[in-house]
């Protein structure tokens, strides 16, 4: 196997030894003695095109893309996995039987750390933002059996063109409301989303604007921010008597699923959500 599984990013405000990703990485090719390494990238837009055919040459089974180049990676792949077809970015390129396959792991990471607490089947789910995570997040929950997924966002053109996208391209009933004041959460909603960034460090007392008495026992509420872990919003979600997911399980069910789909290894995710939690506690 070869010494290297790099990721192909961009650029990243904190050192690369303290990049959550590259920690939690490098925390499961220790603990099951894999002979990878998870190395991060500056590499410019200009400059992506032969840092893709670099990793090709130099054997590479797969690499990671963060933004800006979720997008213009597809053009050097040969093909793409039906979901990131549908989100219409890749975050995740791996090579199978010779040829280079487009993965989405984002939604993926979201679906893997909901489902052990609530399948998305039937369910009635809201999400606020229509940026890339929630976009992801979607598709996965749609493909998954999701009834119905409402939109809730403040630039309409982006909420309505998502809607669209899921009512055409999958069996999942979609709507768009625009993200005026307090949004009420409708009663037959399961399944509450934040896939902004409100509430992100170091913003951590912006609220996500949800109505007063509208967050139930029977919801269960996610966060896409891992840092903090415990947002405001999880923490008013829990104080109303709901379920919670924090951010930190999304990523650590992505970074597996890269794992799998790199070596075929099914990685310990306690190891790597225990190397986040360390990450975080130190910020």
């Amino acid at each position: 196997m070869p010494d290297f599984l790099p990721a192909l990013t961009g650029c990243f405000a904190r050192p690369v030894a303290e990049n959550p990703t590259v920690v939690l990485m490098e925390a499961a090719f220790r603990h099951h003695g894999l002979h990878f390494r998870y190395i991060n990238m500056d590499v410019a837009p200009e400059d992506f095109a032969d840092a893709v055919r670099g990793a090709k040459a130099q054997g590479y089974v797969g690499f990671n893309c963060s933004l800006p180049h979720k997008v213009a990676v597809i053009d050097h792949l040969d093909g793409l996995a039906e979901s990131a077809r549908l989100i219409g970015a890749v975050n995740c390129a791996v090579k199978r039987n010779g040829k280079w396959i487009g993965e989405n792991t984002d939604g993926k990471g979201f679906l893997d750390s909901l489902t052990p607490v609530i399948s998305p089947a039937g369910q009635h789910v809201v999400i606020f933002g229509a940026g890339g995570a929630a976009r992801a997040i979607a598709v996965e929950l749609a493909l998954a059996g999701a009834a119905r997924i409402t939109l809730v966002n403040r630039n309409e053109e982006r909420g309505a063109s998502l809607a669209a996208h899921l009512g055409e391209q999958t069996a999942c009933a979609a709507g768009f409301t625009p993200w005026r004041g307090d949004f009420t959460l409708p009663a037959s909603a399961g399944i509450i989303v934040n896939a902004t960034s409100v509430g992100l460090f170091p913003n951590v007392d912006e609220r996500v604007a949800v109505a007063a008495g509208t967050l139930r026992p029977s919801m269960v509420v996610a966060d896409v921010i891992p840092n903090p872990p415990r947002t405001r919003f999880l923490k008013e979600a829990a104080a109303a008597g709901c379920r919670t997911l924090d951010g930190l399980g999304m990523l650590v069910n992505q970074g597996a699923k890269n794992i799998e789909y790199w070596t075929g290894a099914v990685a310990d995710k306690s190891v790597m959500r225990r190397a986040l939690e360390d990450v975080f506690s130190a910020v």
